[in-house]
């Protein structure tokens, strides 16, 4: 069944490499070539979305003891496939502007200007919510951990060793000050 999943991981990281290279070529293409393009990294995002599925599928099959380990690694495939359609979607953006500007028959060159810093300040803004979602999750992992080993961190105090020690501790002024008096 483990063989069953990694060849599915091959798969997928043959397809996100496909994928990548094809969403980094989409706005230097010409207007025909792209339209191509972003039909067939669709099909291959639904590809890659599909495989996730039978990738998941796979690992809801292997016993609970060993499914810890590709549970992890379907959740970094799956944070993978929502980088790549960030990405595409950035790379879309991009091509709808210059097919909007092609349609209204702007040259583009009395708004270049405007148009590269609103490409620049999308593009900053979804960086930065990229960011911000990802530190939500980890503050929130971070949570859960407290919350789950909140009750076992708080029992130290009531320790008989913890209770002998602080005794020794708070006895040795009293001891030190006998000594040299």
């Amino acid at each position: 069944m483990s063989s069953d999943f990694e060849g599915y991981e091959q798969d997928f990281a043959v397809l996100t490499a496909e994928i990548t290279s094809k969403i980094s070529r989409v706005p230097r293409l010409p207007p025909d070539e792209k339209k191509q393009m972003v039909a067939n990294v669709e099909k291959e995002l639904e590809e890659a979305r599909e495989l996730l599925e039978q990738m998941d599928l796979e690992v809801r099959e292997i016993p609970p003891q060993s499914r810890g380990m590709y549970s992890n690694r379907m959740r970094s495939y799956k944070q993978e496939m929502g980088k790549l359609e960030t990405d595409f979607k950035r790379s879309r953006i991009a091509y709808s502007d210059e097919v909007r500007n092609e349609l209204l028959g702007d040259d583009g060159n009395s708004s270049e200007n405007q148009l590269i810093k609103l490409r620049e300040e999308r593009a900053h803004l979804l960086d930065n919510t990229e960011r911000l979602e990802r530190s939500s999750r980890r503050l929130e992992a971070g949570y859960q951990i407290a919350v789950e080993t909140g009750p076992c961190s708080m029992g130290w105090r009531d320790s008989p060793a913890v209770e002998s020690t602080h005794v020794v501790v708070h006895s040795i002024p009293n001891t030190v000050s006998q000594a040299f008096f």
